[in-house]
């Protein structure tokens, strides 16, 4: 199971409390945890990547093991870490304005 925290506002969207756990089939990337993620909540379908290019929304950044992943391709394989449990993939609203 990867566990994955959620910003507060997609939290609220999808109803949940904490972090989130989901499982992926196959290798753990960004790609196979963010459909993971869009399967079991579908409501945060084009929340966090464009649903027709599948690309990272502007304004969301992902994180793991101390480590910005934002500009990782999406089938670059995630840390062993997060892919086995003990850390969390985060996926954070950037904060833009003065």
């Amino acid at each position: 199971m990867i566990k994955v925290v959620l910003p507060a506002h997609l939290k609220a969207l999808a109803k949940v409390h904490g972090q989130v756990e989901v499982e992926v089939q196959g290798p753990a990337t960004q790609r196979s945890v963010l459909d993971a993620i869009e399967a079991s909540y579908p409501m945060l379908r084009g929340t966090i990547r464009d649903q027709a290019t599948h690309r990272r929304r502007s304004f969301v950044r992902f994180f793991a093991c101390q480590e910005d992943l934002s500009n990782e391709l999406p089938d670059t394989p995630l840390p062993d870490a997060v892919a086995s449990g003990a850390e969390p993939f985060l996926v954070v609203g950037a904060m833009a304005g003065g």
